[in-house]
């Protein structure tokens, strides 16, 4: 696969000779400085840093990633960008805390959620973590190199010295409310946030900043303190938020932490970050999957959200308009309803930079929508995609928020599009393009490299991102067809909307009965013990997200199947080893 991926770039092979000349403001840019001299960390792969690394010792965990277990403490490391969650950047200001951060980020491409962090961890924390970007020229001549200085505005390596010029702020238009809020008019907290989304409109190379109607904070999760301090920090300072804004999944069941046994460390510390964004003036909505509320985004509504997933199906599936805004930008964007117009605001960047053509086996179950969403970003790890070959699927919403789910985890692109699916995949034809291929051979390589290890269950986890309220009924629907009783322990993460739906509708007393737990608030990538049973070896779970990121973040083996397979492993305890009958053909190929 790596070597058949789309980009928004070209690939480059540099033969070039170097002199000052050579140098414009605009090859070699630093937007937070520290003073470095250490060697170079080469990931030729995007990392997601939540789900990726180690927020305590800077450790790559994301077994997927070419580059597993290489520390990157202290070192420089080099990227064409990041992919992956908006949390990596609330990662890197907590391994700035703890003395585990690279020393410099330097990327090829435009980046925002760990340049984000640097720049929170700087402003706020008086932590500083070098950040660049180089044109591809410089990049690569880097890349071969062992070490490297950074040393007052310069950069040095081997014989060369190369200028680092700071972006320029002005070329940027506020108005007159922008320049209110950027000298301090309306308080200490707004003028820190109208800085930050100032300096990233110059990252993003943005000419203004444009208002968005509604926010969602995903940074509420306690996946270590630096969230915590920051949200505390925040609201110390005076912080609120001026448009109506939504709340990601937390790390514990609000309201009953208390009585599932959670410790009160944990469950203090995770209130307290949730208690201190409802302060602000956010909605306790707590879900992953804001999507799935009452109240969802049009098509063309500029909107400010942030976690991937949401942000992948809102412009893929809805036809809103977000950025993947990293951690802590979506709380200034909320306190000043302005973001910089760049990146998928604009129509221009909304469009396919590759066609994927997909060709599905003959007979498949709902297990290939995430696949196909990872294969998706893999193939394209950087651009935005086209999907062909499935105009005449049925595809519903569960399918696509799977989809879109999964393809954040490979991909750092903040959208896709699905001939025949999404609002605007039906003009998304590129001429002369190089069409990639998803061909049933590779849903078998990923089935494969999914499920490894034990087949024995001892936990199924469904609902990541939060399951929806079809998708409950569902699971539940499967479960009494076969009447069968549950013998390992299964729980479904859910959103508080959907969860106060099935209560109305009489089903969550049918779950309860059938030793089925449906938890609000939390979801899979945030959930630890005791909800998470300390015995589990091994779980099984239908999302793709959850099963690349599941290893790296609990420790035990992770299966992955459909619903029904799911359901399978609950009232038995096992998966089958045997490849799915529908896959079965292709294993030769």
């Amino acid at each position: 696969w790596s070597s058949d991926v789309c980009s928004s770039d070209l690939d480059y092979v540099v033969f070039w000779s170097l002199s000052m000349e050579n140098i414009s403001n605009n090859d070699a840019i630093i937007y937070v400085q520290n003073d470095v001299d250490s060697d170079i960390v080469v990931c030729d792969e995007g990392l997601s840093f939540w789900g990726g690394v180690d927020p305590d010792t800077g450790v790559i965990i994301d077994i997927h990633h070419p580059n597993c277990g290489e520390k990157l403490s202290g070192k420089i490391v080099l990227m064409p960008t990041s992919r992956g969650s908006c949390s990596g950047s609330g990662v890197l200001l907590q391994l700035a805390q703890n003395g585990n951060a690279p020393a410099a980020l330097i990327f090829r491409e435009t980046e925002d959620i760990l340049t984000l962090g640097a720049m929170i961890a700087e402003r706020l924390f008086d932590k500083n973590i070098a950040v660049l970007r180089l044109v591809p020229k410089l990049y690569n001549l880097l890349s071969e190199e062992k070490s490297a200085k950074i040393d007052n505005l310069k950069l040095h390596f081997s014989n060369t010295l190369i200028d680092l010029f700071q972006p320029s702020l002005d070329e940027i238009h506020l108005s007159n409310s922008d320049k209110k809020m950027l000298a301090g008019d309306n308080g200490q907290a707004v003028k820190i946030a109208m800085e930050v989304l100032c300096l990233m409109a110059a990252a993003q190379n943005a000419d203004k900043l444009i208002d968005v109607s509604r926010g969602h904070i995903d940074g509420c999760i306690l996946a270590h303190d630096a969230n915590l301090h920051f949200a505390e920090k925040m609201l110390d300072m005076g912080a609120s938020v001026i448009i109506p804004t939504t709340i990601n999944a937390i790390s514990v069941d609000r309201e009953n932490w208390k009585s599932q046994g959670v410790a009160p460390d944990l469950g203090g510390k995770a209130s307290r970050l949730a208690d201190a964004y409802v302060k602000m003036g956010a909605y306790p909505t707590f879900t992953c999957a804001p999507y799935l509320l009452n109240s969802i985004p049009v098509k063309g509504e500029a909107i400010g959200w942030s976690e991937s997933n949401a942000v992948i199906y809102a412009n893929s599936v809805i036809g809103a308009r977000t950025q993947k805004h990293p951690d802590y930008l979506d709380l200034f964007i909320a306190m000043t309803g302005r973001t910089p117009n760049t990146g998928v605001y604009l129509e221009e960047n909304r469009k396919p930079v590759c066609e994927i053509q997909v060709t599905l086996p003959l007979n498949f179950d709902d297990a290939i929508w995430p696949m196909i969403g990872w294969l998706a970003g893999h193939k394209s790890p950087n651009g935005i995609p086209v999907l062909n070959g499935l105009e005449n699927i049925s595809i519903n919403n569960d399918a696509l928020k799977a989809l879109c789910a999964a393809f954040g985890t490979t991909s750092a692109a903040p959208m896709l599009h699905i001939k025949g699916h999404t609002p605007e995949g039906k003009l998304s034809t590129i001429e002369d393009a190089k069409s990639k291929i998803i061909m049933p051979s590779d849903l078998y390589d990923l089935w494969q490299n999914f499920n490894t290890g034990s087949n024995k269950i001892d936990l199924v986890a469904i609902g990541s991102p939060h399951a929806s309220t079809t998708e409950c009924m569902q699971f539940l629907e499967l479960l009494i067809h076969k009447n069968e009783k549950v013998i390992v322990p299964t729980i479904l993460t859910v959103g508080r909307e959907t969860l106060s739906k099935l209560e109305d509708q009489g089903y969550l007393s049918q779950f309860s009965k059938l030793s089925v737990q449906v938890v609000p608030d939390i979801c899979w990538c945030s959930i630890t013990e005791p909800i998470f049973p300390s015995k589990t070896k091994a779980l099984i779970t239908n999302s793709g997200k959850y099963a690349h990121y599941g290893k790296g973040l609990t420790g035990r083996n992770v299966r992955f199947g459909s619903l029904e397979a799911c359901v399978n492993a609950s009232i038995n305890g096992y998966v089958d080893n045997e490849i799915p009958k529908w896959l079965m053909p292709y294993s030769a190929l």
